[in-house]
């Protein structure tokens, strides 16, 4: 990548600030847009815009304007639809319209992946408290949370049906949608899966440990790479996210899926976010441990560039969150 390009970044919060690093690290000119409150990375882009991650209808008149070579992010589900909006109208490398909505609504990703045979808990999408009523034969607990949003915000699991309606306005009054999502409470082992796809072929990179607050928010407090867990269930993996990619359309750039093994090594798959994961799994462990560049690599896709997916080392790497 030794041609200047032109890089629109969606999102300017802290989780795009190594993106952005990066890409001025390589000689490019960076694009930002994002709200001004926590735009960090205006301070370090080319050129920053004060404008919401959503209106991707005046994003896009600006990328058009600057004839953007590539646009992209990398740690926000709800970025993802204006960099493949942006993608498609301007004939850019992205995701189709069928995988924005498959890998950001979770409700839909649940039904196209279950669809598919493959192994998600018993789920059910509630818009109201009436619609509460169908998930009467749920075992208990579950986990109700947004259909739209990421990481743990509007999360709960709640054990009984006596907190079932507070657990509901909580995740509703975080959803963007007004949408709900209620599903059986899957107990095991949590891991994560780093993978970056070109035209449709998916390379995974890492899979991670990861250590939760445990209910009822399960607030993300550790990640650890390489995983500990059994090689013959890492190579289960290894073949289940390509065809989970498959299903929800998710061709080009990063993505993110979270696991749930069980105590009989049954993988249920809990979310698939087309973006890198954040708490610095991609921005940083993803390198550490393999030393493969990830950021690097999430930019050639972008660009159109042929990727060369290797990876140098196997190296322990890990981040650990302290609340003083």
């Amino acid at each position: 990548m030794n041609k200047l390009k032109k890089i629109a970044i969606i999102g300017a919060s802290y989780l795009q600030l190594p993106l952005v690093k990066k890409a001025n690290s390589l000689g490019h000119e960076t694009y930002c847009f994002a709200y001004l409150e926590g735009a960090v990375c205006k301070d370090y882009c080319t050129k920053f815009f004060p404008i919401s991650i959503v209106d991707k209808e005046e994003v896009l008149e600006i990328c058009r304007t600057l004839k953007i070579d590539a646009v992209l992010s990398i740690a926000s589900d709800l970025a993802v639809v204006t960099v493949n909006h942006i993608a498609k109208e301007l004939g850019l490398i992205g995701n189709p319209d069928t995988s924005t909505i498959r890998s950001t609504h979770k409700y839909t990703m649940k039904n196209y992946l279950s669809n598919a045979s493959l192994r998600v808990a018993k789920f059910a999408l509630c818009k109201t408290l009436d619609d509460l009523e169908q998930i009467k034969n749920f075992n208990y607990p579950v986990i109700v949370k947004p259909v739209d949003r990421s990481g743990s915000l509007g999360v709960s699991k709640i054990t009984s049906r006596d907190t079932l309606s507070e657990a509901f306005e909580t995740a509703h009054l975080n959803s963007i949608s007004k949408e709900v999502i209620v599903e059986e409470f899957i107990s095991g082992t949590e891991v994560s899966v780093e993978c970056i796809s070109q035209n449709g072929i998916h390379s995974i990179l890492a899979i991670t440990d990861k250590v939760t607050t445990g209910a009822p928010n399960f607030v993300e407090l550790e990640h650890h790479q390489p995983s500990q867990i059994g090689q013959v269930v890492q190579e289960e993996i290894r073949a289940l996210i390509p065809q989970a990619l498959d299903v929800l359309q998710v061709q080009n750039g990063a993505s993110h899926s979270e696991l749930i093994i069980t105590s009989s090594n049954q993988i249920y798959i809990n979310e698939i976010g087309a973006r890198m994961g954040g708490d610095f799994i991609g921005s940083d462990l993803v390198e550490l441990s393999t030393g493969f560049d990830y950021l690097a690599g999430v930019l050639k896709v972008s660009l159109g560039e042929e990727l060369h997916f290797k990876s140098s080392i196997n190296k322990c790497s890990g981040v650990i969150f302290r609340n003083n």
